[in-house]
């Protein structure tokens, strides 16, 4: 996996309109990257989050926006794809709002518009330490997509590898926050919550929305999240 540090030209960054994402971009932006920010509309029970990302992508100043749409409704199996209630905060296990295989999606389809752009990195907004339990969070996930990779695309064979950037991994929510708030997001623009309503405003009891209230009391920071 490349540095953090490492400046290069152009980078994708998957952009979900949440805090997490929105702060990967704005680590992106400050290292001077060229971002192309890309969103999935992939049947989740609310638009907010994409008009959220369209929004994030334009307030830091990404080079472009682009939505792919891919139907994971299809093959359900998830509180967000499925009619399957979403949980209060505080279950246990790996939740019901965990996604199969969306972030291998997510990347894969990241993966082809790296090489279609000649970018030499994907920023991906994954955490595993504040995070609800989801498997493709997790740092093992990174290291094998990442192997994946380097096989996968015409370019990596010609010896131009796409690398994985994760630059939020091993931080907490308050401290991604803090991170952020430095960086100059506006959190104001972000979408977190699993239940939020068409203008974006958040149910304030669903898992992602204890999270980030935490995140915000442990940072010390006001919440500027919009509850309905």
């Amino acid at each position: 996996m490349a540095e953090a540090g490492r400046s290069l030209a152009h980078a994708v960054v998957l952009l979900s309109g949440g805090l997490d994402s929105a702060t990967t971009l704005a680590v992106a932006v400050d290292r001077g990257m060229k971002c192309h920010t890309l969103a999935l509309d992939y049947g989740q029970r609310h638009r907010a989050e994409l008009d959220a990302a369209e929004a994030v992508s334009a307030a830091l100043g990404a080079s472009s926006h682009r939505n792919v749409s891919i139907d994971l409704r299809a093959i359900g199996g998830s509180a967000l794809t499925d009619d399957i209630e979403v949980p209060e905060a505080g279950t246990s296990g790996i939740p019901v709002t965990y996604v199969p295989a969306r972030n291998t999606v997510m990347l894969s389809i990241a993966l082809g518009l790296a090489e279609t752009l000649d970018a030499d990195e994907i920023h991906i907004g994954v955490n595993a330490v504040d995070y609800s339990g989801y498997p493709d969070c997790r740092p093992q996930f990174i290291a094998a997509f990442q192997d994946l990779a380097r096989v996968a695309t015409k370019r990596s064979v010609e010896g131009g590898p796409v690398e994985l950037i994760t630059p939020l991994i091993h931080l907490t929510k308050a401290e991604i926050i803090q991170l952020g708030t430095d960086l100059g997001v506006d959190y104001g623009l972000t979408v977190s919550c699993y239940r939020a309503d068409e203008r974006g405003r958040a149910c304030g009891r669903c898992d992602s929305c204890a999270i980030r209230r935490a995140g915000f009391t442990d940072a010390g920071l006001p919440d500027p999240t919009r509850y309905a």
